[in-house]
């Protein structure tokens, strides 16, 4: 028998009402451990971060009912014990459509506690989403910008396996460490219910033993039929990077296209640090 917060028992992929008024119950939590304990993590994970979303299809009605809408950037720390089914994130942000609120610092606020409590599946909140509108008044300056790095896409490689394949990552321990950040926009991935594909860029920062790049690239592509949520990708490459290659430091990014109007962008890393900014790249 199933855990009934498994994604075979939310609405993803299935056909389903859209709820105009305001309903927290909408949120389906996924609980994070049993993806986490097949890459051997266990209840202390080698990594810091925080999954970072952005909603592009937010909209409530004030106290006259006019509609109004917002961008949302929701930041969601890595250690919470459960992760937000995408698709019913979408539907609890469209049952705000028809609900008159009085302000966007009450919606802002109903977000952030719903959101948080969803991420503890009824324990303690222990660390709460944070969430930032932005109203039509700013929407100029939302800016558009790709990862910062050098391109593993320029390389010419061959490749052949489309499955995650952590054996074609290594690294040069026997020569002087490097410091250094990859990026490459050819990630891809499917969503683990409907199939449906998941599109990429990632971002490799580290301090260590030099990644032969070749192999880096070719570990990346090696996703393209790899069926996973995007923060459960996003480990497995940190997991396997940092086992394989063995860096002092390591940082794992991805910003991932968006569907029905919702991105999620998960960050690892082995050391604490600033966020990145949540800021979307072209194919967002």
């Amino acid at each position: 028998m199933t855990s009934p917060h498994t994604p075979q028992d939310s609405l993803l992929g299935k056909a389903s009402g859209y709820a105009d008024q305001y309903d927290a119950a909408l949120l389906f939590p996924i609980p994070r451990a049993p993806q986490r304990a097949s890459l051997g993590i266990g209840s202390q994970p080698p990594f810091f971060g925080a999954d970072l979303w952005t909603a592009f299809e937010l909209s409530w009605l004030n106290a006259r009912g006019k509609p109004q809408v917002a961008v949302a950037h929701i930041m969601v720390p890595c250690e919470t014990t459960h992760i937000v089914e995408s698709k019913s994130f979408k539907l609890y942000l469209n049952s705000f459509n028809g609900t008159a609120f009085a302000s966007e610092q009450e919606v802002r606020q109903r977000i952030q506690a719903d959101v948080s409590a969803a991420l503890w599946q009824g324990g303690a909140v222990q660390s709460s989403a944070s969430v930032r509108l932005v109203l039509p008044a700013d929407f100029d300056r939302e800016p558009i910008h790709e990862l910062d790095g050098l391109s593993l896409d320029r390389l010419d490689v061959d490749c052949d396996r489309y499955q995650p394949a952590p054996d074609l990552l290594t690294a040069a321990f026997d020569e002087q460490p490097v410091e250094e950040t990859l990026t490459s926009q050819l990630l891809k991935s499917n969503c683990p219910v409907t199939g449906q594909p998941d599109w990429a860029s990632a971002q490799i920062r580290y301090a260590g033993p030099q990644i032969d790049q070749a192999g880096l690239l070719r570990y990346i592509i090696s996703f393209r039929n790899h069926s996973d949520f995007h923060e459960h990708c996003v480990e497995r490459m940190f997991t396997d990077i940092w086992q394989r290659c063995r860096p002092t430091k390591l940082t794992v990014y991805a910003r991932y296209t968006r569907r029905g109007g919702l991105d999620i962008n998960p960050w690892r890393t082995s050391h604490p640090g600033a966020l990145p900014p949540n800021v979307r790249t072209a194919r967002q």
